[in-house]
């Protein structure tokens, strides 16, 4: 082969390689031009390469699967781990919940018990105010006071479960787990119980007051009523009358009792309180009925006396003589009246005293109202205080119109202002008692 001429141009040419394949007569040949060198470079280049890393995959395959079950195995520990944990903040705080839940529904029944109670003393209270308004020792203010609901007052008592669910309403509950947005221990909120801890010891400590309220206007009541009865008792002895010191009750009467000896029950406070004041009660009514039902109220208040009670002169006689009674002076068909109930035991003629009424009235007291012109009841009738026995006059051995009233204790006279001056005592104590 010879020597292909230069480019004078562009100086010396690139030659490029021929290969030439002959068979036989038949002869080919290709050119090879740099860019396919460049590729076979490139393709035995990328075969090798991938030939290595196969090798290198079959040589480490079993190390690279190793460690990948290893880190899958290490990631599944670890979330196995966080749910563990999970689950067990969530027993815990489902089982701080149910606990407080358990406690809380154990301070509302409670609660609930306490008004209940309350509420069935205040029935029993009641009863009792309404006694003691009726004996004057307390008005319809202080009833109300010491029955006022809840709300009315700072020391409140609850009127119903719905109260309570109400003051345990104000604040949000605790929550079941904690916030998505974090797996770590959260502080836990206030729960039902810690809330329920204030609100409990307010109600509680308001209910103590209400209790304790209740127990001092009891026992102010014990006492005014105990001190009310002595006073009566003691205006009432003065002017001769007995009442018994003490009510009789029904373990007193003749009937059969009996049984084993059983240590008693202890006995609540408030109880014994109450018990305490309906005997004082139940004293100061049997004292204040005994008042009520005998001569104590003035026959003819306003009126003059024109003769008292006790030694006189006759003024038929001229002598000196007992005057059993007190003159009133009435006019000519005045209405008289009785001083306190009774039965009609006398009603008519009966000698000096003219026409007469005598009115017994238990306890062996009785009146006698004489010199009447007319009588206006018959023996055996039943009269009230202020019933109108006959009309004023003067019969018998009188000198003019005028009522003789006579107040006797077991058939002897006694002076009728000692009623009369007793009766004005008694009216600051029972009143109505001033009058007729």
């Amino acid at each position: 082969m010879t020597a292909r001429p230069q480019n004078r141009v562009f100086g010396k040419q690139q030659r490029h390689h021929t290969i030439i394949l002959a068979s036989g007569d038949s002869v080919r040949h290709m050119t090879v031009r740099p860019w396919m060198a460049a590729l076979a470079v490139c393709l035995v280049g990328i075969l090798s390469i991938g030939y290595l890393l196969a090798t290198s995959y079959l040589v480490l395959r079993d190390d690279l699967i190793g460690a990948t079950m290893a880190r899958q195995a290490r990631m599944q520990y670890d979330y196995e781990d966080r749910i563990a944990a999970l689950r067990a903040q969530v027993d815990r705080v489902t089982s701080r919940q149910l606990l407080d839940q358990q406690v809380v529904e154990e301070k509302v029944d409670k609660l609930i018990e306490q008004q209940q109670q309350l509420s069935s003393r205040g029935g029993k209270l009641n009863a009792l105010l309404d006694r003691a308004e009726s004996s004057g020792l307390t008005d319809k203010n202080t009833h109300a006071d010491a029955t006022a609901p809840v709300g009315k007052n700072e020391h409140a008592q609850l009127t119903a479960p719905k109260t309570i669910e109400k003051l345990l309403s104000g604040g949000k509950p605790a929550d079941v787990a904690p916030d998505n947005s974090t797996l770590a221990y959260v502080p836990a909120p206030e729960t039902v119980a810690d809330r329920a801890d204030r609100v409990f010891s307010k109600v509680t400590l308001s209910l103590k007051h209400i209790e304790q309220d209740q127990l001092t206007r009891i026992r102010n009541l014990t006492a005014d009523a105990s001190g009310t009865t002595n006073e009566i008792q003691a205006i009432m002895h003065n002017v001769g009358v007995k009442v018994p010191d003490e009510v009789a009750s029904s373990e007193d009467n003749d009937g059969g009792v009996g049984g084993p000896y059983v240590a008693p029950e202890n006995v609540d406070q408030f109880e014994q309180s109450m018990a305490d004041l309906d005997t004082a009660l139940t004293r100061l009514e049997t004292v204040r009925g005994t008042a009520e039902n005998l001569p104590f109220r003035n026959p003819a208040p306003g009126k003059l006396i024109t003769s008292p009670f006790g030694n006189r002169k006759d003024p038929f006689f001229g002598t000196l003589a007992l005057h059993t009674g007190t003159d009133f002076h009435f006019s000519p068909g005045e209405k008289i009246k009785a001083t306190a109930p009774g039965k009609i035991v006398s009603a008519g003629w009966t000698g000096g005293y003219g026409n007469m009424v005598e009115i017994d009235h238990g306890d062996g007291i009785s009146t006698r109202y004489g010199h009447m012109e007319q009588v206006l009841v018959k023996v055996g009738d039943k009269v009230g205080t202020g019933d109108v026995v006959g009309l004023a006059g003067s019969t018998g051995r009188s000198t003019g119109t005028h009522l003789h009233y006579e107040v006797r204790e077991n058939g002897h006279p006694i002076d009728p202002m000692y009623f009369i001056n007793a009766g004005t005592k008694l009216a600051g104590y029972i009143q109505g008692l001033g009058a007729i």
